[in-house]
């Protein structure tokens, strides 16, 4: 089993880092591969709504995007990390996954996924928020710890100092194992995945 841990944060080995890299650690400690895999700076474009991907399975734009979700399709569970901006995600990273969960859905469908953001002060509940809106419109069950998954700080060594942050990453890696157990138990067991339906497409224009 296989975690994929992102770091949206500018820095490669800054605060959302610190706080991915605790997650990391009790991940592994629990038997769980894992990787952390960081957007870097060269910044990433929209979605353009061009459908392409549609028709080839991959975004038009073959940057960081294209190369995450080929990794995306061995891994088991995902926490996607991001430092706060203005009281929202970077716009990175919500341009990345903008496109990555639009391009590559299929490849996200009913594996476990969860958040995990970074900020000196304020904006960490919005942010958080925000990014699991990805998770529940494409099936992935939400892991959560036992406070809301985020860390603060200016710099990776305030975050250290952040014991209650701290905590919560670790709980959070148990509680990702946890159900990566649970699931792979199921498959043993021949519990099958939910039936899909055709996606319905409504409006409210008569």
């Amino acid at each position: 089993m296989k975690v994929l841990l992102v770091n949206g944060g500018p820095h490669e080995k800054g605060c959302t880092y610190t706080a991915l890299t605790e997650v990391k650690k009790t991940l592994e400690e629990e038997g769980i591969e894992t990787e952390i895999f960081w957007i870097k700076n060269k910044p990433v474009g929209g979605c353009i709504a061009c459908m392409n991907c549609r028709k080839t399975g991959k975004c038009v734009f073959d940057d960081v995007v294209n190369e995450f979700v080929e990794k995306a399709k061995e891994a088991d569970g995902f926490i996607f990390g991001s430092p706060v901006h203005y009281a929202g995600a970077t716009g990175n990273i919500t341009a990345f996954m903008d496109r990555v969960f639009y391009s590559g859905a299929k490849e996200f469908l009913y594996k476990p996924a969860a958040t995990v953001i970074s900020a000196r002060r304020a904006g960490t509940t919005a942010t958080y928020d925000q990014l699991n809106k990805y998770f529940g419109i494409t099936q992935m069950p939400i892991i959560s710890s036992r406070y809301w998954n985020m860390v603060h700080g200016a710099k990776p060594e305030d975050v250290i100092q952040d014991k209650e942050g701290m905590q919560t990453m670790r709980i959070l890696g148990r509680n990702m194992a946890y159900y990566l157990k649970c699931i792979q138990a199921g498959k043993e067991k021949g519990v099958k995945l939910p039936k899909q339906e055709d996606i319905t497409f409504t409006n409210f224009i008569r």
